[in-house]
């Protein structure tokens, strides 16, 4: 079902370029790992996806989640509206899809759970703690901000990686975060962080960080 799942997200975009992308993203955030991924979801409320892109995982999350309303967020507005096309094209009606800045984002009620999937290495690193400051007061008391990115070890996977996000952008920032910084970081900020890096056959460092909101955020600078 989860596989069938997959190809029907793909095939619900119309250019080719996109389906492609598709495949490639869903290849490396395979199912494996987005099972790991999905346990840490809570099990029902508002979800909030910070930089969703065309939508692949929120659909995917939603698709499999249907007692959960997902929030997916992404500055770019034609990836977002590609977005729309497909949940529509899918019947997915518990995802919905705007273009906001996750920094400025507000909401009526607090959500009882979010994640960022491959995003924090592509934000500059002066705006990582306010992000992270800004979501920490976004969720609900215990709920859990998923961060999966890169880690700095070992080199020669991180150096892969590297070269793989210049390839496809070489304009945007590139900063991979070493994991004990990051928990040192979202400690600080009031979460309970645990770490775990998720092994790959492929050249990757895939790291997934869980942070569970524990108290109020305290006074932290970057180190």
């Amino acid at each position: 079902m989860k596989n069938n799942t997959i190809a029907r997200i793909i095939h619900a975009y119309d250019k080719p370029i996109v389906r492609l992308y598709s495949r490639i993203r869903f290849r490396i955030l395979r199912q494996r790992f987005l099972e790991e991924i999905g346990q840490y979801l809570p099990r029902h409320g508002h979800v909030l996806d910070i930089g969703c892109g065309f939508g692949l995982f929120s659909l995917y999350f939603a698709s499999l989640h249907p007692h959960l309303t997902f929030h997916a967020l992404d500055i770019n507005s034609e990836r977002i509206e590609l977005a729309r096309r497909a949940a529509g094209r899918l019947e997915i009606s518990n995802v919905q899809f705007e273009q906001a800045d996750a920094a400025r984002y507000t909401f009526r009620e607090p959500f009882a759970g979010a994640y960022m999937l491959d995003l924090l290495h592509h934000i500059p690193v002066s705006a990582v703690e306010p992000l992270l400051r800004q979501l920490h007061g976004l969720l609900a008391w215990d709920g859990r901000l998923i961060v999966k990115d890169i880690d700095t070890r070992p080199a020669y996977k991180c150096t892969f990686t590297w070269l793989l996000d210049k390839l496809m952008d070489f304009r945007s920032p590139v900063h991979y975060w070493p994991a004990e910084k990051l928990r040192t970081l979202t400690c600080g900020l009031g979460f309970e962080t645990v770490s775990h890096a998720m092994v790959d056959y492929l050249p990757y460092s895939h790291m997934l960080h869980v942070c569970r909101k524990i108290e109020p955020p305290r006074d932290h600078e970057t180190p």
